[in-house]
């Protein structure tokens, strides 16, 4: 069983390059990868988002900016790799194109946009769609995925695999389901008592106490910068 960084660390090499995580969240990835050699930029859509990875850095030498897959705060041609780790599918749908358009914007000309995104199936799609159902939103990711060459991209053979999210209670499930989207917090509580029935009864016991865990079907794709097409 892989999980996401390995997946990552086994599609795209990482170390003295520079990287820009798309919608960093609390940092993890950054850190990890900055552990790993790479020079790290974090990038979310507003100070509050980033606060937490801020905090938590640490001294990791991480850069971290405001803005938006769709329209990035970096310069053309300045990064090696850009990663969308379950990102892509939080971008408007209308702005998805635009956000593969903009990576390949700040990608150098041996650079590549790796993607990760969760797929609409299993015991924990159907846990958090109780809060929001995702199923438009990641197909349209796929869709997009599948039209890179629109944003002057190729896209090699998608890498399928299972992803191990253990949570201990149902607590940790909030945390993790409003840490994405602040405006869920309300519907998440509304619906407690449903949820907390569903995470009782999916997924399988974890090693510790209160803890469940879930098998998350996921799809990464490695993305490169399409050939110039010369006039004739």
């Amino acid at each position: 069983m892989l999980n996401d960084l390995e997946v990552l660390e086994r599609l795209v090499p990482v170390a003295g390059r520079d990287v820009v995580d798309v919608g960093c969240g609390g940092g993890a990835l950054v850190r990890a990868l900055a552990a790993r050699g790479a020079r790290m930029t974090g990038v979310e859509i507003s100070e509050e988002q980033l606060a937490a990875a801020v905090r938590d850095d640490d001294r990791g030498g991480a850069q971290y900016a405001v803005g938006m897959g769709q329209q990035l705060p970096l310069p053309d041609g300045s990064v090696d790799v850009v990663v969308f780790m379950r990102t892509l599918h939080h971008v408007p749908i209308e702005e998805m194109g635009n956000a593969l358009g903009e990576a390949r914007r700040v990608l150098r000309p041996a650079g590549v946009v790796y993607v990760a995104e969760p797929l609409a199936e299993g015991d924990f799609f159907t846990l958090t769609s109780v809060v929001e159902d995702e199923r438009e939103v990641r197909a349209a990711a796929q869709r997009t995925l599948a039209d890179a060459a629109a944003a002057r991209l190729e896209r090699a053979e998608p890498f399928e695999y299972d992803a191990r999210v253990c949570l201990a209670g149902v607590q940790a499930l909030r945390a993790r389901v409003v840490s994405v989207d602040p405006a869920r917090a309300p519907l998440f509580d509304e619906r407690a008592d449903e949820l907390a029935s569903l995470f009782a009864r999916l997924g399988e016991p974890g090693p510790r106490a209160d803890e469940r865990c879930f098998m998350v079907p996921m799809r990464a794709d490695v993305l490169t910068p399409a050939p110039a097409v010369s006039a004739t």
